[in-house]
């Protein structure tokens, strides 16, 4: 069955049908155009760039040049919400060397680019987006100095199969105290550089979503679900107390990891890989509590299935399922959460495989209250313009649409690859491929 992504819509119809994915699709969009009030705050329309990392800061952790010009690019590209990538708050819990790490000492600089932002927002489309700053920590995929030095919640024989990483590596409760110490900091300090809020990164396996399915950790962070949710709940209750009321809290949030329990989250501890929404639920519930009105939902992990949250055409390994099945998953099962928690304002994720039939499938679930926001990831790389396109004339471009070939992943897995979309932006990106991947596939 052919797996590209949708260039028309009667394409996308045609195989919603064939894999009877019941995806709906409203021809009516407006929707997407309308402003939501998210706690004390106007969300301008429903349309979400997702946090795209480019690994292209300067080695002190500040924006560089592709940083600032991507950035450009989205701010003119009309979405009402910017998600900010993942933005460091301890050295050692980079990713890479170059990527965002928020300081003191830097903080000018964060103050420069979040106004650089929003003024070029307001120029090119009349309005200022709102912007969340992630703060994480990589835990497993730390790599500052540019080889790996993973920080691990407990050792996954999934991933590690019969080669254990040191058990060394293993954090202790108290640095995992001292990481939720740095969470609420870079909270604040995003507050001050002027971002209208921060998400606590609580996904992809980095550490605080690794947590989440840490059952057979002992101490205060593993085991019951209070002690695996404790790191994301505490910096959650940290940052709201430590910031202005109107500054937004919030998470993206992995309520399904794709592995069997005891190593994955959101799935039943029968062996099966459903997806299971009671421990999801409970802890969507306690952020409620807290004062979280917003979260950013998503599943998988981009480094070893991808399939899940980032459905591919084209990507480095062959995968049972269809694309679209995968979307339908991610999809669905946000639904079935925002049905459960009406009152939480959810970004659904994993739509850039539906193309330009993208807006019509998305606009449906928000018209029937099943999501609030539509979040899209690497279409900002090859599309950074969607939004803009959506809200003016109804429709995406199918010349600009992401392609979801992996281009973008494969520069971001080699040492240094600042990753782009190597098909739509090619002047900047081809070279970089060219360099780090070998060459044009």
């Amino acid at each position: 069955m052919e797996r590209k992504v949708y260039l028309t819509c009667e394409d996308f119809k045609s195989q919603n049908i064939e894999l009877k994915t019941n995806l709906p699709f409203s021809e009516k969009i407006d929707i997407l155009s309308e402003p939501k009030k998210v706690g004390n705050k106007i969300v301008p329309n429903r349309l979400v760039c997702q946090a795209m990392e480019g690994c292209d800061g300067t080695k002190e952790g500040s924006p560089d040049e592709l940083t600032k010009r991507r950035y450009s690019r989205f701010a003119k590209g009309g979405a009402g919400m910017i998600w900010f990538e993942a933005t460091a708050v301890l050295e050692e819990g980079r990713a890479n060397p170059r990527q965002l790490y928020i300081t003191e000492n830097n903080l000018d600089d964060f103050k420069r680019e979040v106004a650089e932002i929003k003024e070029t927002s307001l120029k090119a489309n009349g309005y200022e987006p709102i912007i969340v700053m992630q703060a994480t920590h990589s835990g497993r995929y730390s790599k500052p100095q540019g080889v790996p030095a993973p920080l691990i919640a407990y050792n996954n024989p999934i991933f590690e199969k019969d080669n254990p990483i040191s058990s060394d590596r293993i954090v202790t409760d108290d640095y995992l105290d001292r990481v939720g110490e740095a969470l609420v900091k870079g909270a604040t300090l995003a507050e001050k550089a002027g971002f209208d809020g921060v998400d606590i990164k609580c996904c992809h396996r980095y550490l605080n979503s690794e947590l989440l399915s840490a059952f057979e950790r002992d101490g205060r962070y593993g085991g019951s679900l209070e002690n695996r949710t404790r790191l994301l709940r505490e910096s959650v209750k940290g940052a709201i107390e430590s910031c202005g009321k109107d500054f937004i809290v919030s998470s993206r949030l992995n309520v399904y990891d794709g592995f069997e329990y005891p190593y994955g989250f959101g799935v039943k501890k029968d062996g099966g890989l459903e997806f299971d929404t009671t421990e999801p639920l409970w802890l969507i519930k306690e952020l409620y509590s807290y004062g979280v009105r917003l979260l950013n939902i998503t599943m998988g992990n981009p480094y070893f299935n991808p399939h899940v949250n980032r459905p591919f055409a084209k990507g480095g390994y062959e995968v049972a399922e269809h694309p679209l099945e995968g979307v339908a998953r991610v999809l669905e099962g946000t639904k079935k959460l925002k049905e459960m928690v009406p009152e939480m304002d959810i970004i659904c994720s994993a739509v850039s495989f539906l193309g330009v039939a993208a807006p019509h499938v998305v606009a449906s679930y928000i018209q029937d209250g099943k999501f609030d926001f539509a979040g899209f990831g690497r279409t900002i790389f090859a599309y950074p313009d969607f939004a803009k396109d959506i809200i003016n004339n109804k429709e995406m471009d199918r010349k600009k649409v992401c392609i979801c070939c992996s281009k973008c992943t494969e520069i971001m897995r080699t040492p240094g690859g600042t990753p782009g979309c190597v098909i739509r932006d090619k002047e900047v990106f081809m070279p970089i491929y060219k360099k780090q991947c070998g060459g044009e596939k």
